[in-house]
C-alpha cells in the first residue's frame, strides 16, 4: 500500500502505483477539473507523474501561487507555438516565468510589429481552443541536440549542449509544437485562457551584448478573466502614475545623458528631498542616534578586508592616486566601523547608533537603469547599531515600531516582514545563530505582526528581518531591513570592554527605514500620484487673484503664510481666474487661495482643497489653523 500525505495532514492509501491526476480523482471530480500539477515532496510535476512511494502530495489548481505559475510557464510555450505557426522560419530560445507573466526571446529576420502580436495572441487563443494534450518525454542529451538540429532550431541546439553529456532531457509537445522544457505544465493547452502579449523589447542572446540581438515578447497569465482584467487596471493607473512622467509634468528632477543614472533635481524635487531628509533626521534625533558622515573615497584595502571587493568589485567605481587604489562607496558601514573603532568604547557606550544621509555608488548596468527607482549614485537613511548580543532584540523590536510608525507618516499601512535565516554557508557558532534569529522573531512577535520565514536567505554573516510595503495599487517594495553582522566587526577588529574588563566583539546591526531615497521618493509619487500630502508637497498653498485689485491683499497673506513655515506662492498676474485655477490644480497644490474684491475687502481667503473641493470662505487664521492641522497629522 502506498501512503500519500495531503497538505491538511490526512493520509489516503492506494494498492499501487498511480499518477498525480489519478489521486486528484480519487479526491473528487472538482479537484479533477481544476488540477493543474502537483508538488510532491516539494517537488513540481506534472499530472501524468507516477507516485510509486509514500509521498507528502499537494495538488496544485490556479487558487495556488505554484499553479498560477505553471499557467505563466505553459502560456510562454503556447505563444511561442503559435509565433512558430505564424512565422515558421523563427527560431526559439528561451522563455521563463517572470513577476506577473513571462517572455520568450526569437530570433527573426525582421521585427516584429504591434500587429504581429495581435495575430499572434488570436493564434494563441485559437491554439487553446484545441485544447490539445501537452505531452512530455525524455530523450538523450545527444538525441536531442539532433532533434532540434533537424528542425533548424540552432539556439536549441545550443542550451542543450551546454548541459552535460550523459544527461537526459526533457520535451513537452503540443500538437505540432515541441519544446526543450524541465516542465511541469498544465494537461492541456485548453487550460490557458486568460493572458494577454504586452510588448517586444530587443534582448542579447544569453544576455551578452557580444551576441547577437534577439526579440523579446512579454505576455502575461492570470487564473481567471477578472484577474486578467484587474492586473490591466492596474497597468494603466501604474501609467498614470509612472514617476518618470509625473516628475517632468512636475518640474521635479530629470536623468540626463551626461551623467546616467545619476538625478538632476529642480527647485520642486529638492524641496520633497529636503522634506523627507529632514523628516528622517528628526527620527535620527528622537531615537537616540547620533548622526555621522563618511568619506565618499576609502582605499581598496579596507573594501578586501570587510569582504566586499571580492562580491561588489565588478559594481563598484574605482580611481587610483599616487599608486594607491580607491573605491566609491557602495554602501556605508566599513565608514562607520572606522568611526566606532575611534577611542576606546565601553560596554556602557552600548548601544550605540550611528545615522547618515550617505551618498554611495554602484556601477548598475544600463539596462537596469529605471528612472529615479534604479540608480547609480543614491543616498540612504543608513544606520549601524553596535550592540552587545543581550541588546538585540531590544533594537529590533523598537526599530520594527519606529519603521511603522514611519512607513504610516509617509502613507503606508500595510507592510510585509520576512525573516531570512542561517544559510548553509555560514560564519559564527550554531549557538549564536540561535539567538540572533530567535531575537529578530520575537522582536516581530511583540510587535504583532505576522511574517514569512525564509530559510537559508539570510547574510553569510547574519540572518535579517526584510520590510517589504505596499502602495495604493497593491504594488510591493522592499525597503526596509535591518541585519544582524557578527562579520565586519569581527574583520575591522573592532571592540568594547565589557562589564568584566574583557575585549569583546560588538554585533553590528544594519539598519534602514526608507533605503535609497531616490527609490523612496520615487514610490512616493507614485503612491500619491504626484499629489503629495500637504506636508510633503514641494508648495502647499498657491494664492491667487481674480484681478490685480487685490494683488497687495494676496502679497500680504503669503507672507502671513511664510512666517508660519508654510511653502505658498502668489499668482497676481493678468490671467483669468479659470486658468489660474487649472494651471495650478494640474501641479497638484493642496490648497489654493482665490482672492476678489470681496476677500480683499472684508480680509478672507476663499479656500479651494485639491480635488476641485470648494471650502469655502474662512479667514486667514482659520485657515493656517487647518492647513497646521494637515501637516501635524499627516495628512
Amino acid at each position: 500500500m502506498l501512503d500519500i500525505t495531503l497538505p491538511d495532514g490526512s493520509v489516503r492509501q492506494y494498492p499501487s502505483a498511480l499518477s498525480v491526476m489519478d489521486v486528484a480523482t480519487s479526491i473528487g471530480a472538482g479537484l479533477a477539473k481544476a488540477a493543474l500539477a502537483g508538488s510532491v515532496d516539494g517537488q513540481l510535476v506534472d499530472l501524468s507523474h507516477v507516485i510509486d512511494r509514500n509521498v507528502i502530495l499537494a495538488i496544485l489548481t490556479p487558487k495556488d501561487a505554484q499553479g498560477l505559475e505553471v499557467i505563466r510557464h505553459s502560456t510562454a510555450h503556447l505563444m511561442a507555438h503559435a509565433v512558430k505557426s505564424l512565422f515558421p522560419e523563427a527560431q526559439v530560445t528561451i522563455g521563463p516565468v517572470i513577476e506577473n507573466g513571462f517572455y520568450y526571446d526569437f530570433a527573426y529576420h525582421r521585427a516584429f510589429t504591434p500587429e504581429d502580436l495581435v495575430e499572434i495572441e488570436k493564434r494563441m487563443a485559437q491554439l487553446s481552443d484545441k485544447n490539445e494534450p501537452v505531452v512530455r518525454q525524455v530523450l538523450p542529451r545527444d538525441e536531442a541536440v539532433a532533434y532540434f538540429k533537424g528542425l533548424g532550431e540552432s539556439y536549441k541546439a545550443q542550451i542543450i549542449e551546454s548541459i552535460p553529456q550523459h544527461e537526459d532531457v526533457s520535451l513537452y509537445s503540443e500538437g505540432s509544437f515541441t519544446d526543450l522544457c524541465r516542465g511541469p505544465h498544465v494537461p492541456s493547452t485548453g487550460k490557458l485562457k486568460h493572458f494577454k502579449l504586452m510588448k517586444v523589447a530587443g534582448a542579447y542572446w544569453r544576455g551578452d551584448h557580444n551576441n547577437e540581438m534577439l526579440q523579446r515578447i512579454y505576455g502575461t497569465a492570470w487564473e481567471s478573466k477578472e484577474a486578467l482584467e484587474q492586473y490591466l487596471t492596474m497597468l494603466e493607473e501604474s501609467e498614470k502614475r509612472d514617476h518618470r512622467r509625473l516628475g517632468r509634468e512636475l518640474d521635479l528632477f530629470h536623468i540626463d545623458d551626461h551623467a546616467p543614472g545619476l538625478v538632476f533635481w529642480h527647485p520642486l524635487g529638492w524641496r520633497v528631498w529636503q522634506g523627507v531628509e529632514q523628516y528622517m533626521r528628526r527620527v535620527y534625533q528622537d531615537n537616540g542616534y547620533l548622526e555621522v558622515k563618511g568619506p565618499q573615497v576609502l582605499d581598496k584595502s579596507l573594501w578586501e578586508k570587510t569582504g566586499h571587493w571580492d562580491k561588489y568589485r565588478d559594481n563598484m567605481f574605482t580611481t587610483d592616486s599616487e599608486k594607491r587604489d580607491y573605491a566609491l562607496k557602495p554602501m556605508n558601514c566599513p565608514g562607520h566601523l572606522l568611526i566606532f573603532k575611534q577611542g576606546l568604547k565601553s560596554y556602557r557606550d552600548l548601544p550605540l547608533r550611528y545615522g547618515e544621509f550617505g551618498q554611495c555608488h554602484r556601477n548598475e548596468p544600463s539596462g537596469g537603469l529605471h528612472g529615479i527607482m534604479r540608480v547609480r549614485g543614491f543616498t540612504q537613511d543608513d544606520g549601524h547599531i553596535f550592540c552587545t548580543e543581550d541588546q538585540i532584540l531590544q533594537e529590533c523590536t523598537d526599530f520594527t515600531a519606529l519603521l511603522q510608525k514611519v512607513y504610516k507618516d509617509f502613507g503606508f499601512e500595510d507592510i510585509i516582514y520576512k525573516v531570512a535565516t542561517r544559510p548553509a554557508q555560514r560564519i559564527g557558532s550554531d549557538e549564536v545563530w540561535d539567538k540572533a534569529e530567535a531575537a529578530l522573531i520575537h522582536s516581530l512577535n511583540a510587535s504583532g505582526c505576522e511574517y514569512i520565514l525564509s530559510p537559508g536567505d539570510g547574510a553569510f554573516y547574519g540572518p535579517k528581518i526584510e520590510y517589504t510595503l505596499k502602495d495604493a495599487l497593491g504594488r510591493q517594495w522592499q525597503c526596509g531591513t535591518i541585519q544582524v553582522d557578527f562579520s565586519m566587526p569581527e574583520r575591522l577588529e573592532a571592540e568594547y570592554v565589557a562589564l568584566d574588563g574583557t575585549r569583546q566583539r560588538p554585533v553590528m546591526l544594519h539598519r534602514a527605514i526608507v533605503g535609497s531615497l531616490e527609490r523612496f521618493i520615487g514610490i512616493l509619487i507614485e503612491q500619491h500620484s504626484g499629489a503629495f500630502p500637504t506636508w510633503l508637497a514641494p508648495n502647499q498653498v498657491a494664492v491667487l487673484t481674480i484681478s490685480q485689485n487685490q494683488a497687495q491683499y494676496a502679497s500680504d497673506v503669503a507672507k502671513m503664510l511664510k512666517n508660519q513655515g508654510l511653502r505658498a506662492v502668489v499668482d497676481a498676474s493678468s490671467d483669468k481666474i479659470t486658468y489660474k485655477i487649472r494651471s495650478y490644480s494640474m501641479q497638484k497644490l493642496p490648497y489654493l487661495l482665490v482672492i476678489g474684491d470681496k476677500e480683499s475687502a472684508s480680509g478672507l481667503v476663499a479656500v479651494r482643497a485639491r480635488g476641485n473641493i470648494d471650502l469655502g470662505t474662512m479667514t486667514v487664521q482659520d485657515f493656517l489653523t487647518k492647513i497646521q492641522t494637515d501637516i501635524t497629522q499627516k495628512a
